[in-house]
């Protein structure tokens, strides 16, 4: 049985411990591994929970912006295009025929209608010495032939009988027209008085060609005035002298001519033109009247104005057929196009009786072609930039143009015609 003591020594003195054993005694414990891996995974994942919703923000912010400029480029697409038109430099010297009311679907011929106005102009002139003075009234008279279909010549001083009983004569040889089915002929013609004086003075007249009396003729032959008869005078009057008169109707003539040029243009239909030597004014005789009145001396006409018009566009392609070669029928004008000469062929012509008209033109000119905006902005409509001068080729009017595309990157035209803005460049 062991002793006491030998226990006591076992326990204070223990047995030699090996060397690994004292190495585990004599070092600390370390930190369990786990604590220090997890410590470096928390300070990396604060790192990118802190850094990461700043990246995010400017990825949205970028994608938001270019969504914004993707559809603000098909919101705000422009296009604009800047056309020159062709333009041909003409000399023109050409002769050209029309037809009174022509141009039908039969025929390609020019046609031409006319404007008929009338006006009276009067000056003071200075006054001569005082003369016995006897002249008969005048006026005009429209003689209608309801007999038959075959004309009637009538001499000159024919005489008529007037309503108010008094006879009249015409001042000129003529031939009336005879019927057409059961239209009269007609024609008009200048009447005096048989006397001189005041009592043949009156307003419009019937008439009756006093030499058919007794026959069948008579009843089937009438006048009517036109107007009325005036000048009738017997009496001192102050004469004008025979170079002052002349000065003054040539004076007059001009006067009026203008005026009623004016008055046409004025009145003129849209597309319509007249050329300012495409007209006539006629003034009879017996139109020129000389009254005094308060030692006042005063002439005064009366004329016909007759002017030829022409539509603006069918005339502008027949001069771009005699001038331009291989012209094609396309829409031309030409700017200023009465300031060509014009000259009618033919004299002492009655503009007012003619079915028919020989001219010519003359000039430098522009012939310019007419660049349809409209209807190339809807040809644009959605094409690609690179299409452009394909779809220009396809108007021969067009000489060159520009295009601008907004924005900058864009590479193809507006789906919307609104947003196409076309100007043609037409010289002035």
């Amino acid at each position: 049985m062991p002793r006491l003591e030998d226990l006591r020594i076992k326990k204070a003195w223990p047995e030699k411990v090996s060397e690994k054993a004292q190495e585990k005694i004599e070092r600390p414990e370390p930190k369990p591994v786990e604590t220090s891996f997890a410590s470096v995974y928390e300070s990396i994942s604060e790192g990118t929970t802190k850094e990461r919703p700043q990246y995010g923000l400017w990825m949205v912010a970028l994608v938001s912006v270019a969504f914004l400029l993707f559809a603000l480029s098909f919101l705000f697409t422009k296009a604009k295009v800047a056309v020159i038109p062709k333009v041909a430099d003409v000399n023109l010297n050409e002769t050209f025929s029309a037809i009174k009311n022509g141009n039908t679907e039969e025929d390609d011929s020019l046609p031409f209608d006319l404007v008929v106005l009338e006006g009276t102009e009067s000056k003071t002139v200075p006054a001569g010495a005082e003369q016995d003075v006897t002249t008969p009234a005048t006026g005009r008279a429209i003689i209608y032939n309801a007999y038959s279909a075959a004309p009637q010549p009538l001499a000159i001083e024919t005489r008529l009988e007037g309503s108010n009983g008094k006879i009249y004569k015409t001042d000129t040889k003529l031939t009336v027209p005879g019927m057409k089915g059961d239209t009269p002929g007609s024609i008009e013609a200048g009447i005096y008085a048989a006397e001189p004086g005041p009592e043949y003075n009156s307003g419009p007249l019937d008439f009756k060609i006093f030499g058919f009396k007794g026959t069948p003729k008579y009843a089937k032959f009438y006048a009517r005035g036109k107007g009325d008869l005036s000048g009738g005078f017997v009496g001192k009057s102050n004469i004008v002298a025979s170079e002052d008169k002349e000065k003054a109707i040539s004076e007059l003539k001009i006067g009026l001519q203008s005026k009623l040029f004016k008055k046409a243009t004025d009145q003129l239909p849209s597309g319509f033109i007249l050329f300012k030597d495409a007209s006539t004014l006629d003034i009879p005789e017996e139109n020129i009247k000389t009254t005094t009145e308060a030692g006042v001396t005063t002439m005064s006409v009366k004329g016909t104005f007759s002017g030829i018009l022409f539509e603006e566009n069918k005339l502008t392609k027949k001069i771009a057929e005699a001038a331009v070669p291989k012209y094609d029928g396309s829409d031309v004008y030409i700017p200023n196009i009465q300031a060509l000469n014009f000259s009618l062929s033919g004299t002492g012509i009655l503009l007012s009786e003619m079915q028919s008209a020989v001219f010519s033109l003359s000039g430098s000119t522009k012939i310019v072609w007419r660049v349809d905006a409209g209807k190339l902005a809807e040809d644009m409509l959605g094409k690609k930039k690179k299409d452009f001068n394909q779809i220009l080729s396809k108007y021969p009017g067009i000489a060159s143009a520009q295009l601008v595309l907004r924005p900058f990157w864009k590479n193809s035209f507006p789906e919307k015609s609104k947003s196409i803005e076309i100007t043609v460049n037409y010289p002035k």
